[in-house]
């Protein structure tokens, strides 16, 4: 499996192609967006008494780590659960690559606004369905061209809507 492929990149392949091949191609969202402003907020206010927040290794960037008794919980903070199975692809993602550095740790998606919490753990059948995401996503990858723009619900707050529909109104 490529190096290059990211926790991000997994989420937005369960959402866009497209959206995987322009992030894999650098081009960069709206920053301003925002609903990237409002998941950074939730990202640093939910939880700040958390012992460790955000940290970057690579390829990932885990909102939280955390130890529970014996166990080592890696947190994923979403602003709803409306996209559960991009966010629990997203977590799995981040449980193989850190059992590849020889660490074992339990996946957890936090959805604060709905006071909820959902346990994800790295098994043989999402092991399975992680590894085909993530063929797909190098298929993305070697794209020379973005992949068409498909008009989906996820659109009307995507951040790279003008991207893809700067010739249209709305």
């Amino acid at each position: 499996m490529s190096e290059h492929i990211t926790g991000t990149l997994v989420w937005y392949a369960m959402i866009c192609e497209r959206e995987v091949w322009l992030m894999a191609h650098e081009v960069e969202p709206d920053r301003d967006d925002a609903r990237l402003e409002w998941g950074r907020f939730l990202g640093e206010m939910v939880y700040p008494r958390s012992r460790q927040r955000e940290i970057s290794l690579p390829g990932m960037k885990l909102d939280l780590v955390e130890r529970q008794g014996t166990r080592l919980i890696v947190g994923e903070v979403k602003a709803s659960s409306r996209f559960r199975e991009a966010s629990r692809m997203q977590v799995l993602f981040y449980l193989w690559r850190l059992r590849q550095m020889g660490v074992e740790a339990e996946g957890e998606l936090r959805f604060p606004e709905e006071r909820r919490r959902e346990r994800v753990v790295l098994d043989e059948e999402g092991e399975a369905q992680l590894r085909a995401v993530m063929d797909r996503v190098e298929a993305i990858m070697r794209r020379p061209t973005p992949p068409p723009p498909k008009r989906i619900r996820y659109c009307r707050s995507c951040a790279y809507r003008e991207f893809c529909w700067s010739d249209e109104e709305g």
